[in-house]
């Protein structure tokens, strides 16, 4: 067939109206066929007509990481992990016994960067799929990734989010290297500078304050945002000039957050002003006979109040005056009410009766104080005892507020908390409560919740409602805990009012429950090999 001279253009439109309307004029064919022959030698011109283009940069060779390497069994292990191969769920949503490979991913790389090993290269892009797909895994993986893994991630788009995350401390200048950090905090990426500025603050926290200070005005609002709220690490009573300074920021959360933070300081002018409010609303009772808390909330919020991060308008369903009481009390420094009240101690402070119904109010507040300013005195006066029922107890009834106080309290102390806690009250209310206990569960923590699970098994209790604590217990459980509870493995006989086939669920989950610890022992293992 000649080379058709037919234009494309006309060819589409020929295609468009059909070949008996309008005929593409080429050849001896049927129209149709005509048409197809034309637009196949048209294609096959058009490729062979492209000149090649120009070869793309070549990368740079990838940056060397001193790291050891894993020994073999703990990187077939990884290889295993990232596979995805997690336990198939069986009929009904029933996980089965095998244990689920996915949720040990996060434990597998905690313990491989406790230790320093180097990722295996051939892993790096299985890691940073996994990473990209769960956002949990992405602080642990890209640390095990090292810098090799943030080299690769620039060359393909899809892991650009290692870049976002973090620019790499082997990327970031020395922070002694006044004209690089310099020129990076005036060139850089967001991500780069908020980076940047961690780093000169660890080595010098003036400096870092004069780097902010020198750009302040010209950043963005949701930047000095960023960067006001990067100051939380290594908050000192040095950083108090440059906060009261963004108390008048233009940006309503700049001035919040600046608020907040000074009001961590308890030695802060803001913290005095703070003081001086809450005080003039919460007072000992005077008129009682006994000692009482007498309190009586602010009347207005005028623009001092609002200067200092008090907020004028609260929730629906707050009333105006509770709203700003709160946030009085929350910003008070909390060692000023021991001589408020006569030198009493936080926990009998806590145990004094509220007049006018606001006790609930004004615990919430301690509450957040207590969180907010490190105290454990008053995290301990507030949770109370562990065998009080949080409704009728000291503090806030929100277990959510609880485990926030519990975070304060040594790992020891909150997991003997957390265990007399279940004992008295089961697991049902303890969910939130196990995720601030440091993992492994030390002892007594980890024998009651395996005592409260067999106590809900013998009972014949509705097994998917303990699904989330068994889950927990999978990767929380110290391993050493698999040998004595084998014999929770057998099904038990169900009692007359047990939920239908709860003894066999008991029994699954249990089996998956010690092949998990046996599974995290062996993974254990595996990595402390290659240990000198």
């Amino acid at each position: 067939m000649p080379p058709t001279t037919t234009p494309w253009e006309e060819l589409v439109t020929s295609a468009l109206l059909g070949t008996d309307r309008r005929p593409p004029g080429t050849g001896t064919a049927p129209g149709p066929v005509a048409l197809l022959d034309a637009a196949a030698l048209h294609t096959v011109r058009s490729r062979a007509g492209l000149l090649p283009a120009p070869a793309a940069e070549r990368p740079g060779t990838a940056p060397a990481d001193p790291r050891p390497p894993l020994p073999p069994a703990a990187r077939h292990r990884l290889a295993q992990l990232l596979a995805d191969r997690a336990a198939p769920t069986g009929a009904g949503g029933r996980r089965g016994a095998a244990p689920d490979l996915t949720e040990l991913i996060p434990q597998w790389l905690a313990t491989a960067d406790l230790r320093g090993y180097r990722a295996p290269a051939e892993l790096l892009p299985a890691l940073l799929d996994a990473a990209r797909a769960r956002t949990d895994l992405r602080p642990q993986a890209l640390a095990f990734a090292g810098p090799r893994g943030l080299w690769l991630a620039g060359l393909n788009p899809e892991w650009r989010f290692a870049l976002r995350g973090s620019s790499g401390a082997a990327q970031l200048p020395e922070p002694t290297d006044g004209e690089a950090v310099r020129r990076l905090w005036e060139e850089g990426l967001f991500a780069e500078r908020v980076a940047l500025l961690g780093a000169v603050r660890a080595h010098d926290p003036g400096g870092a304050l004069a780097l902010l200070a020198g750009s302040w005005s010209t950043e963005r609002a949701e930047d000095r945002l960023m960067f006001v709220d990067s100051l939380r690490s290594g908050l000192s009573g040095a950083d108090e000039p440059f906060l009261e300074q963004a108390l008048s920021d233009r940006s309503r959360n700049v001035r919040a957050t600046a608020a907040e933070l000074l009001s961590a300081l308890p030695g802060s002018a803001l913290a005095g002003r703070m003081a001086a409010r809450a005080s003039s609303c919460v007072n000992p009772d005077l008129t009682a006979a006994a000692m009482s808390v007498a309190v009586e909330a602010p009347h207005e919020c005028d623009a001092a109040m609002q200067r200092d991060g008090v907020v004028t308008v609260p929730p629906s369903g707050r009333g105006e005056r509770s709203w700003w009481l709160g946030q009085l009390v929350e910003a008070a420094p909390l060692g000023g009410w021991r001589g408020r009240f006569g030198g009493r101690s936080a926990q009998e402070i806590v145990a004094l009766p509220v007049a006018d119904g606001w006790r609930e109010e004004l615990h919430a507040a301690w509450c957040r104080a207590a969180v907010r300013q490190r105290d454990p005195e008053w995290a301990r006066a507030l949770l109370g005892s562990s065998s009080t029922p949080p409704s009728t107890g000291p503090g806030t009834a929100s277990l959510a507020e609880r485990s926030k106080l519990l975070a304060i309290l040594p790992a020891a102390e909150r997991a003997a908390w957390v265990a007399g806690f279940i004992a008295a009250h089961g697991l049902s209310e303890a969910f939130q409560l196990l995720g601030v206990c440091t993992v492994p569960w030390s002892e007594p923590l980890g024998g009651s919740v395996v005592d409260a699970l067999d106590i809900a098994r013998d009972a014949g209790s509705y097994p998917w409602s303990f699904s989330g604590v068994m889950g927990l217990a999978e990767r929380c459980l110290d391993p050493a805990a698999a040998d004595r509870l084998e014999v929770l493995t057998t099904t038990p006989d169900e009692p007359e009012d047990a939920s239908p086939g709860a003894a066999g669920y008991w029994s699954e989950a249990f089996r998956r429950l010690v092949s998990t610890l046996r599974l995290r022992a062996v993974m254990e293992a595996e990595l402390a090999a290659g240990a000198a």
